[in-house]
């Protein structure tokens, strides 16, 4: 993860559910490469066809509200979302996001900033989202330590694939 995020938005609403994230009718998919021409299917139809890698999604409140379904950030991460930021977010899905290793910002009136095709600046550690063509900016809680460990490694997969190598290296160099 870097400490300056930087891409293009696409805009969401209040309330944006896990189904309009993913439909429920597509949780039988595993495959990533499958599963990516799905997202936003309900919400944003134009998304999956018109995402680059990188893009950022800048949403309302409540996103991600609904069932605590893992494949809405999956879907999201096989597509290359680079961060969401929203007003506000269900927090089991704010939990799965993080852990799959995908920025996940909450910026009170951060919805309003922005217009589709945008271009938002996220400075991880200072706290701050900046639409790049107005300036306007909001400004967030630097996200924990931990948190930010987490992201940089990938997420908790990740994080814990590290940990048990390193603690296997450790082991096997022990006299």
């Amino acid at each position: 993860m870097k400490d300056v995020i930087e891409g293009r938005v696409w805009v969401l609403g209040d309330d944006v559910d896990t189904d309009g994230i993913i439909s429920g009718k597509y949780l039988t998919i595993i495959d990533p490469n499958e599963l990516k021409k799905h997202v936003f299917e309900i919400a944003l139809p134009e998304f999956a066809e018109g995402a680059r890698p990188g893009d950022l999604i800048v949403a309302g409140e409540n996103f991600g509200c609904g069932s605590s379904r893992e494949h809405a950030p999956q879907a999201m991460r096989a597509i290359g979302v680079g961060a969401v930021v929203a007003d506000s977010f269900a927090r089991i899905f704010y939990r799965n996001a993080v852990n799959l290793g995908i920025p996940t910002i909450e910026a009170r009136g951060v919805r309003a900033l922005f217009e589709r095709g945008d271009t938002a600046r996220i400075e991880m550690r200072a706290g701050r989202v900046t639409n790049v063509r107005t300036g306007a900016s909001v400004t967030f809680p630097p996200l924990p330590q931990h948190l930010l460990e987490l992201l940089e490694v990938g997420g908790l997969v990740e994080k814990v694939r590290l940990e048990l190598e390193h603690r296997k290296a450790a082991a096997g160099a022990a006299p």
